[in-house]
């Protein structure tokens, strides 16, 4: 092939190397990203396979795989080519400058081994498929969990520990329902669970017992406890926590229709609202519901910011068809920080006259841009954000009715939006994708990376520095982790 490599408008600081990055199985957008990274830091990146290429960047690649590649190609391998993991790329690109290649990064390609020297068995063994991560970000979770008759019986122990705020046995259960999540295969034995990170003693005994019984004795007495009934009854009501679950089990509460008929109870704001669309709120919102929401926000928003970029996060941005709310993040390139916090109340006047808004409580920001992010793994970000509840008509829904009773044309759907300063884009888009994935992150970069990230900010401890970032890619790259798409971030 020909050697098309344009001048980049980069300085390259390590001639040494010249890096091709294989697009096979990695796609173009992020191949593009990789490409414009690694030139940012200094490196020289080919555009095309040339004879001056000292390291192909390959991902979920084998040896053979770039072989074969090459040989379509009509390219020969040399033996001084090395052909890596893209492990490698990001660890360079973490350390801003090239570092030492070892077994774990190498997928060496000899060409045709007969024309040369016997190859050293190990450096030409297949990259190794290394022992599952403890950490959720190391692991790719879609939402084709092979394992849920273990999930389930987890996330059960798991709210029933939360409900006793027994905070070290909920994480335990939690996070080894996010293993469980990960894995390509169902478990059928023990011997299935060898090696798996997160699972102690207490989990394996659950695992166990499902597998002989067909059901854990634990979980089955769990859900047939009245505290835990109480507590799960309870908590589906908007704005009721655990402090006020406690208060009305020890009155003696048991149903919501005692609680709703009792004069000496008072309730919030939140609460009232709760109960009155109670129906509506506690059954699930649907992908073509979250669509037609979606339409709602966007047409309010741009009526009176029309650069803004809105983004739908939470579990929808993940995959999920089916959730209990729609989350929004919204954003712009223009606008000043005197503008940033009337918009969103610009849009609830909106929605009032229109009649679409049955509840809502606005958040005004405390976000300080000389604060450093919190060192608190779930704590709250500090953005302006507004909880809402729409009424969504049922004729917006493109699938026709959206599931409710005969007689009512609308449905309550609970919203959240969420007003973010553009250079902050990335971190909040992180954080309000969720799910237990975004806060393992959280904790990788603090335990891994000495490193403290919120949806703010991250911050390297060491070099006492933040760290800027345009795109998720880059947070990910900045802690030396491979890129995971949000639709595998289902832990």
């Amino acid at each position: 092939m020909g050697t098309s490599m344009a001048s980049p408008p980069y300085d390259i600081k390590f001639r040494d190397l010249v890096l091709f990055i294989l697009e096979k199985k990695m796609g173009t957008t992020r191949r593009a990203f990789l490409m414009e990274l690694a030139r940012r830091k200094g490196f020289r990146v080919e555009n095309e396979l040339s004879d001056s290429v000292t390291h192909i960047v390959a991902e979920n690649n084998s040896g053979s795989d770039v072989l074969e590649w090459l040989q379509v190609q009509k390219v020969s391998a040399s033996p001084q080519l090395e052909v890596l993991d893209v492990s490698w790329l990001t660890e360079c690109m973490r350390a801003g400058e090239p570092v030492e290649t070892t077994g774990k990064h190498q997928l060496v390609v000899r060409g045709d081994d007969s024309a040369g020297p016997s190859p050293d068995p190990q450096k030409t063994a297949p990259l190794a498929v290394e022992t599952m991560s403890q950490y959720a970000c190391q692991r790719r979770t879609t939402l084709n969990n092979h394992n849920r008759v273990f999930t389930d019986a987890f996330e059960v122990l798991a709210e029933n520990y939360e409900f006793r705020e027994n905070e070290g046995s909920y994480l335990t259960f939690m996070r080894a329902a996010s293993v469980l999540k990960a894995l390509p295969f169902p478990i059928l034995s023990m011997k299935d669970t060898e090696g798996l990170p997160c699972l102690r003693d207490k989990v394996k005994c659950v695992i166990e017992e499902i597998i002989e019984d067909g059901e854990s004795s634990e979980v089955k007495a769990v859900l047939n406890d009245e505290r835990y009934q109480s507590f799960k009854l309870f908590t589906s009501v908007f704005g009721v926590g655990l402090k006020t679950s406690e208060k009305w089990f020890r009155m003696g509460f048991r149903t919501l229709s005692k609680i709703k008929s009792d004069q000496t109870l008072k309730f919030t704001r939140m609460q009232k609202a709760g109960f009155l669309y109670y129906e509506d709120l506690v059954s699930c919102v649907t992908r073509a519901e979250a669509e037609a929401v979606s339409v709602l926000v966007k047409e309010a928003i741009w009526a009176f910011l029309p650069d803004a970029v809105i983004t739908m996060t939470g579990g929808f941005r993940r995959g999920k068809n089916i959730g209990h709310d729609v989350d929004f993040l919204i954003t712009s390139p223009e606008i000043t920080e005197e503008e940033e916090p009337q918009i969103l109340p610009k849009v609830i006047n909106l929605w009032e006259r229109k009649g679409l808004l049955l509840y809502y409580d606005l958040v005004e920001s405390t976000f300080e841009k000389l604060k450093l992010p919190s060192r608190k793994v779930d704590a709250l970000d500090h953005f302006q954000k507004c909880f809402l509840i729409l009424k969504l008509h049922h004729q917006r829904v493109d699938c026709g009715k959206s599931g409710q009773q005969d007689g009512k044309s609308w449905k309550a759907i609970r919203v959240d939006l969420v007003m973010c300063p553009y250079e902050r884009r990335a971190f909040a888009l992180l954080g309000w994708t969720g799910s237990r994935f975004e806060r393992d992150l959280r904790r990788f970069a603090t335990h891994e990376r000495k490193m403290m990230l919120d949806n703010h900010a991250l911050y390297d401890k060491t070099k006492r520095i933040f760290l800027k970032a345009e795109s998720e890619e880059e947070i990910f790259a900045h802690l030396g982790l491979e890129y995971i798409d949000p639709w595998e971030r289902n832990a």
